[in-house]
């Protein structure tokens, strides 16, 4: 039985504006692109979510790279969104009795952000990479949340947008689904059991 429902923070419960990202490239004369490209490589992208370095540094290193620290500054400043769908989905859950929780690929400072944002309580826990000192896909990090939540591998199900981590999640036996929109996670959840199709709150 699933027992705890775990999403994934960006791509999923959090949206960044993807326009304005290539507005401040070309505002700055830099090839579209060309910051998430170093942004994400390694081992930045690794460093900073495991918190051995911190945000303002990636961004630093982000400049530098760049030649341009104002176009960094202002994508790390870059605009996002709570999902609405996805809250009332993981609302529903909770009124179901699921437990609920986030793991992000974060960095130091993912909680600030959230509280930028009111992030709503219905998540419940935010696990941070960076906190924990481990990423997805390293199992570390399900183990971490695994142990956590007091709950066993199979009575977990998590819902991320990134391949490789439903890959090393599933290999833990967690029960998994690559997030691509609302509707398509309900039916993952009807077809597992935890809502049912007359609950269609989120899905609208």
């Amino acid at each position: 039985m699933i027992k705890a429902v775990l999403f994934d923070l960006d791509g999923v419960v959090r949206h960044f504006d993807e326009r304005a990202v290539a507005e401040i490239e070309a505002s700055h004369s830099l090839a579209a692109g060309s910051i998430a490209a170093f942004a994400f490589s390694e081992p930045h992208l690794t460093e900073v979510t495991t918190g051995r370095i911190t945000r303002a540094e990636w961004v630093r290193r982000i400049g530098d790279h760049v030649e341009n620290h104002a176009a960094a500054r202002a994508w790390g400043a870059t605009r996002s969104r709570i999902d609405d769908d996805v809250v009332r989905l993981a609302a529903e859950l909770r009124a179901l009795g699921r437990t609920t929780a986030i793991l992000t690929n974060g960095s130091d400072t993912v909680h600030a952000e959230l509280r930028a944002l009111d992030f709503p309580p219905t998540f419940g826990r935010v696990f941070n990479s960076a906190e924990i000192g481990h990423a997805k896909p390293d199992p570390a990090a399900f183990h971490h949340v695994l142990e956590a939540l007091g709950v066993r591998a199979r009575e977990v199900f998590f819902i991320d947008d990134t391949p490789r981590n439903l890959t090393a999640a599933a290999g833990l036996g967690i029960v998994t689904h690559h997030f691509t929109d609302v509707p398509r996670l309900r039916a993952a959840l009807v077809g597992a059991g935890i809502v049912t199709t007359s609950s269609s709150s989120s899905s609208s």
